[in-house]
């Protein structure tokens, strides 16, 4: 089988969705699994209606609330109404079904844990999604079989962020998943073993695909983009980019790891295991070569690789009474991170001091600076952008540097990182 995965970019709207067919067309779509994302900015609406949930719980006023879940019905409702000929149509009724689910949870629910509430809720939008595809692929005459991806992955309870469980997984899918069939199936979801929902971190679409090819010996693995492949720069932050045409997976895997938006990092490990290669494609021209990510050496053609992180945190760290930073300190620190769910994106350190690049995804960092405070003198600016540049130049060294205050800089050599405000 191959699988393919269209995100939410390629299926924002009722064109995108009838282009989804029109890719499957030329493509063909026997012994293949498709994963999609939540349509457009869906999750980000979900997240809002989590956040108005606990708004009401602290204060009684609903009104956000009802506001957000009739901006959600709203938009899915539209976009099905622009696909299909009348509300009397059979996905209508499915839609409503999951929408009253959302309604049913919010509720009976009882959990203060907001990690929890946000996983039972936010994958409301990749099924919402996956159910108005699989209609709609129907209507235009291609045979597909709805497949709830919770059936398949099963994680660990860790909400947001969980854990694979592969052995089960495995398990599970070889079982369910039959050849000469197109499935269409959720991203970035799971179950734990209550059968409540998972999520796999944002983006966690692209590792749903890779878990299940790797699952199912899959003979590749295309995820559709708005982008024609892997470029050396995000096109919205550099104004020239070049395609990269092949990439092995260990430089595909130092770009994700650097953080480079185009490929999760959690999605290359498993289809490196395997062999399987990695397509990046456009969906707007699906016949195009895009980009290979597969065994191989470096990358063609050998040009820098610009990865920006924003809104990221820099903190330096020394000792309060001048004494040198040693193991033990750094991995009480490392612990406190880990604790705190703190990524570390650079590190560099002299004898007194530590200085450490970390993203605050979880918004943590208020609760972390009085423990740190506690024993070291601290130093915190947030705000601040990471840039990475793969195979740099002195040219490539030249642009950044241009009107950049900068922080910190920290050089490899295959890689230089720089901190900027």
């Amino acid at each position: 089988m191959r699988v393919f995965k269209f995100g939410g970019a390629s299926v924002k709207d009722a064109p995108g969705v009838q282009n989804v067919v029109h890719v499957l067309e030329q493509m063909g779509h026997e012994n293949t699994l498709v994963v999609v994302s939540a349509m457009g900015k869906t999750t980000n609406a979900m997240e809002s209606l989590v956040a108005a949930y606990f708004e009401y719980k602290n204060t009684k006023n609903k009104t956000p609330l009802n506001e957000a879940l009739q901006l959600l019905t709203d938009f899915h409702l539209d976009i099905s109404r622009d696909l299909f000929e009348n509300d009397s149509a059979p996905v209508f009724s499915k839609i409503q079904s999951l929408l009253a689910e959302i309604n049913g949870f919010l509720a009976w629910n009882k959990s203060p844990n907001y990690n929890f509430v946000y996983d039972q809720l936010v994958g409301y939008g990749e099924l919402l999604s996956s159910t108005i595809i699989s209609a709609y692929l129907s209507k235009s005459g291609i045979a597909n079989t709805w497949l709830d991806v919770r059936s398949c992955i099963k994680t660990d309870d860790q909400y947001r962020d969980a854990q694979v469980d592969w052995e089960q997984t495995a398990a599970q899918t070889k079982a369910i998943v039959k050849k000469d069939t197109l499935y269409i199936t959720q991203g970035f979801i799971g179950a734990d073993d209550n059968n409540f929902t998972t999520t796999l971190g944002r983006e966690g679409s692209d590792y749903t695909a890779a878990i299940l090819a790797y699952c199912l010996n899959a003979n590749s693995v295309t995820i559709w983009k708005d982008v024609p492949g892997v470029l050396n720069a995000d096109p919205r932050v550099f104004k020239e980019t070049t395609l990269l045409e092949n990439i092995s997976y260990t430089e595909a895997i130092e770009l994700a790891f650097y953080g480079a938006s185009v490929i999760h990092p959690k999605t290359l490990q498993p289809l490196q295991r395997k062999e399987i290669p990695l397509l990046v494609k456009s969906f707007l021209d699906p016949k195009a070569a895009g980009t290979t990510v597969g065994k191989g050496v470096g990358i063609q053609p050998q040009v820098p690789c610009f990865i920006v992180k924003k809104d990221q945190v820099l903190l330096k760290l020394s000792s309060l009474d001048f004494s040198f930073i040693v193991e033990d300190s750094i991995g009480a620190l490392f612990q406190l991170l880990h604790q705190y769910r703190m990524k570390v994106d650079l590190i560099q350190n002299s004898a007194i001091s530590f200085s450490v690049c970390v993203d605050n995804r979880f918004n943590r960092l208020e609760e972390l600076l009085p423990i740190l405070k506690k024993k070291f003198k601290i130093s915190c600016q947030t705000g601040v952008s990471l840039y990475t540049i793969r195979h740099f130049n002195s040219q490539a060294l030249q642009q950044l540097q241009n009107g950049h205050e900068i922080l910190l800089e920290q050089r490899a050599k295959e890689t230089l990182q720089l901190v900027v405000k």
